[in-house]
């Protein structure tokens, strides 16, 4: 009899437990759904108004600006790239630069590859892996006028020389 008893009082505190582990996060729920009062900003009147006015010029203006402006400036850095190691595509990597801002941005990890390939057929067939025609335009021009004052001192020479010795154009 004294072992029922004591499986009986067993039981029941264990039930006890049971029942306010239950209870305990119930508990806490309620304790987090009443409500309770709210301070939403620290900033009232006027000054609410006007931060607030503030917030929504940079929201709608100013973030679009600088959003679209990274976007074109991601978007064309393969061109760049391709550009700077004087790829011989230059011109169609540059052309999917363009149509991946149509796409969305689809095609420009093609093009980003692409501006990083080594052109090997290029090389095959013109023998260099640049395109000398794209990469520096000034020291081409510069090299021109040289050649141009050169040409010109040596028919000064020679125009003076056929002085020199009188013969008449």
């Amino acid at each position: 009899m004294k072992r029922k008893t004591q499986d009986a009082t067993m039981q029941s505190t264990g039930g006890g437990r049971r029942l306010r582990c239950g209870l305990l996060p119930l508990t806490i729920f309620a304790m987090l759904a009443l409500p309770a009062r709210a301070h939403a900003s620290l900033f009232h009147g006027e000054t609410l108004d006007s931060i607030a006015n503030g917030i929504s010029w940079v929201v709608l203006i100013i973030a679009p600006i600088i959003g679209i402006s990274i976007f074109w400036l991601v978007h064309i850095l393969p061109e760049k790239i391709a550009h700077k190691k004087m790829h011989p595509q230059t011109k169609a990597i540059q052309c999917l630069c363009l149509l991946s801002l149509c796409f969305g941005g689809l095609l420009w990890p093609i093009a980003w590859l692409w501006a990083y390939t080594k052109p090997v057929l290029h090389k095959m067939a013109y023998g260099t892996d640049v395109d000398e025609s794209l990469g520096h335009h000034g020291e081409e021009v510069s090299k021109e006028e040289n050649e141009i004052e050169k040409l010109r001192a040596r028919l000064a020479e020679l125009e003076a020389e056929r002085s020199s010795h009188g013969v008449k154009p």
